[in-house]
């Protein structure tokens, strides 16, 4: 049965990972923008016009593979009620879906099967080729960054393992992020990483290009290209290695006596940290918090710490430690210096090569307005945010194991043990963690943990008593 497209992705997209409406009814689905992309044309044919005005293409030439094919890149927008978000997709249109594409379709129309074409290696080589050549397709604007060069010849594969957004890697050489739910204006990943690499930051892969249209009167990016990172290790599962070896050895041994201590490499990221911040801070504009304006960020701690007790009740028995910590803060009573900063850092958005900790996914909280991910903070939220990862990376394992009990102990000196040597390697690396900045925090720290015992109630209530942990008395 045939059915209007708008229907077909109606029915599609919330059973999508990405999809950010997941347990409301779509009230409307419109199409916003359509764009049919060339799938012919040797990548040569990328050319500016004799006065240079402008830049456009014929196309690209695509393998056989492709003919009787169409690619479009649209911009949808779904309605919920009233909330309305846009999503990007790239949809092809075959006669006759070849098998290793049938897990991507998501049904048929008047112009044949419709699927999900960032699964299709045989036409997303057009999205690295219009980056390298700086195409512009219809209302689509695709850009590399200056004095780079690009091999357009590497097949993509689509990474699996993504909430938000979908990734396509190219080879060994590229990555290309493409940011499925879009908002007007510049992402600021792709706004921190070019001003960084402008720095010739060692801590951010390598950026190669991005893409962009105009929405609400805004230049809009839709996806970044960086370079692949393929001998690198994920900083989560680095850890989670790490807790492995501590919990399957002897009885009796400490942490540091175990195999596979992770505190060299928590240092080093400590000190990767602070050296991020030095270059943001130098990168773009600083500020200053004064101290009402902080009285305000408190008040704002508590009535958030408030409304997660009233949420989920085993908090209040755990309140008065984040109280006495909003408490500590509001009587300091000195101005707090702010800046940009990364704003979801955590374990899993740092990646380990043989030389150096790179950091990735610099957009922020993806579901957080465009304007409030790219405000000035205190770098100390990111520490925070850091030192919550090591206690979920000590943690989280215990759920399913059957010594549970006789390992929280070592969960919790490992955790301490990692939490220290970070702390240690952001003062080696400049950062400051002392004195007042330790007020602020231990506030911000607290702050999150209440959020994320929210979040945990919701979603995975089995994982609370990881957040809770964090409510503990200070020394």
């Amino acid at each position: 049965m045939r059915h209007s497209l708008e229907e077909l992705l109606a029915g599609w997209i919330t059973r999508q990972r990405w999809f950010a409406g997941k347990g409301r009814a779509i009230t409307g689905l419109t199409v916003e923008a359509d764009t049919p992309l060339p799938l012919r044309g040797p990548a040569e044919a990328f050319h500016s016009d004799v006065e240079g005005s402008s830049r456009t293409t014929e196309g690209l030439s695509g393998p056989e593979a492709t003919r009787g094919a169409t690619v479009r890149h649209m911009v949808i927008t779904v309605r919920q009620g009233t909330r309305t978000d846009r999503y990007q997709l790239l949809l092809g249109f075959r006669r006759e879906l070849p098998h290793r594409l049938k897990h991507v379709a998501i049904g048929e129309t008047s112009e044949g099967v419709v699927y999900d074409a960032l699964h299709d290696a045989d036409v997303t080589g057009l999205l690295l080729s219009s980056i390298a050549h700086d195409a512009d397709i219809g209302p689509l604007r695709f850009r590399h960054m200056p004095g780079v060069e690009m091999d357009t010849s590497p097949r993509s594969l689509v990474l699996g393992a993504e909430q938000s957004n979908t990734s396509l890697v190219f080879g060994d050489a590229y990555i290309c992020k493409l940011f499925r739910k879009i908002v007007p204006g510049v992402n600021p990943e792709v706004e921190v990483v070019s001003a960084l690499a402008r720095r010739g930051s060692r801590n951010i892969a390598k950026p190669y290009g991005w893409f962009e249209t105009d929405l609400d009167g805004q230049a809009t990016t839709l996806g970044f290209t960086q370079e692949f990172l393929p001998t690198a290790s994920d900083g989560w599962a680095l850890a989670l290695t790490s807790v492995r070896d501590l919990y399957g050895s002897e009885p009796g041994l400490t942490a540091a006596d175990a195999g596979g201590d992770f505190t060299a490499e928590s240092h080093r990221l400590g000190v990767a940290t602070a050296h991020l911040h030095e270059e943001l801070a130098a990168a773009f504009p600083t500020s200053t918090v004064e101290p009402p304006e902080v009285k305000r960020m408190v008040e704002g701690f508590r009535r958030r710490l408030e409304a997660a007790v009233a949420e989920v009740p085993k908090l209040a028995d755990h309140a008065a430690v984040a109280y006495e910590a909003f408490d500590r803060l509001d009587a300091v009573g000195r101005p707090v210096t702010v800046q940009r900063v990364h704003g979801d850092f955590h374990l899993g958005q740092v990646m380990r090569t043989p030389s150096e900790w790179v950091v990735l996914d610099f957009e922020g909280e993806p579901g957080q307005p465009l304007d409030e991910r790219r405000a000035l903070d205190s770098p100390l939220r990111d520490v925070a945010g850091m030192l919550r990862s090591f206690d979920y990376a000590a943690r989280h394992l215990l759920f399913d194991h059957h010594q549970a009990d006789t390992l929280v102990a070592r969960a919790a000196e490992w955790a301490e043990r990692n939490r220290a040597a970070f702390l240690a390697g952001y003062s080696a690396g400049g950062g400051r963690v002392s004195g007042d900045d330790a007020v602020l925090l231990r506030a911000l720290e607290l702050s999150k943990a209440a959020y994320e015992v929210v979040y945990e109630a919701r979603n995975r209530p089995a994982w609370l008593p990881i957040p809770l942990a964090a409510f503990t008395p200070a020394p």
